[in-house]
């Protein structure tokens, strides 16, 4: 008898169970079908164009040329220090102009030209100095592209073979402006100086 009463009240149960799942069922489907209230607004964020700014350089005026230059000073004379005897003597050993055997004088040629920019006065001789001696020697030297001298070599001198050497040695120490032709420096043989030797008073 129980089990019949247990079996009435699950089929009861049962079929109010399915009722109610009828009920859900349909009112799921009603609101599925209602429509979405409400705007959906879509927000699409446009880049805005760059404007590339073209900054046209102009090129720059060149400076205006500086005024020549100056013109150059006369050669500059170096004394080197005499060890001679006899501290009461004055003299001096004198370096004059250049000669261009092919150009004539080198300080009154056209631009380009070769220039002496350094004169070493030479030492007097001792010996030369003790005896009261005077006298010159003419030298004759090639300029370098450089401005140096080189093969010096004495023309002419009076007293003979007492100032060769002072004299060789000054002129190796002389300093030039080389000699410009098209552009490039050249040498120049044939250059002769004088220099004298003197004693004074």
């Amino acid at each position: 008898m129980r089990y019949l009463i247990a079996l009435i009240i699950a089929g009861v149960v049962t079929f109010f169970l399915f009722l109610g799942m009828q009920a859900l069922i349909q009112g799921g489907e009603g609101a599925m079908t209602e429509p979405v209230k409400g705007n959906v607004l879509d927000f699409v964020r446009l880049k805005k164009e760059e404007a590339v700014q073209k900054k046209e350089r102009k090129p720059q005026k060149p400076p205006t040329p500086k005024e020549p230059p100056p013109p150059m000073d006369s050669p500059q004379m170096q004394s080197n220090d005499l060890d001679a005897a006899g501290g009461d003597f004055d003299f001096s050993a004198n370096v004059e102009a250049d000669v261009d055997l092919a150009g004539g004088l080198a300080l009154e040629s056209s631009d380009g030209e070769y220039l002496p920019i350094v004169k070493v006065a030479p030492v007097y001789p001792r010996r030369a100095l003790s005896r009261g001696i005077e006298g010159y020697v003419i030298v004759e030297f090639i300029v370098t592209k450089q401005g140096t001298v080189r093969d010096p070599k004495v023309i002419t001198a009076e007293p003979e073979a007492i100032f060769d050497r002072a004299a060789l040695d000054a002129a190796l120490k002389f300093k030039y402006k080389p000699r410009v032709v098209n552009g490039e420096a050249v040498e120049v043989a044939g250059v002769q100086n004088k220099i004298s030797f003197q004693i004074n008073g």
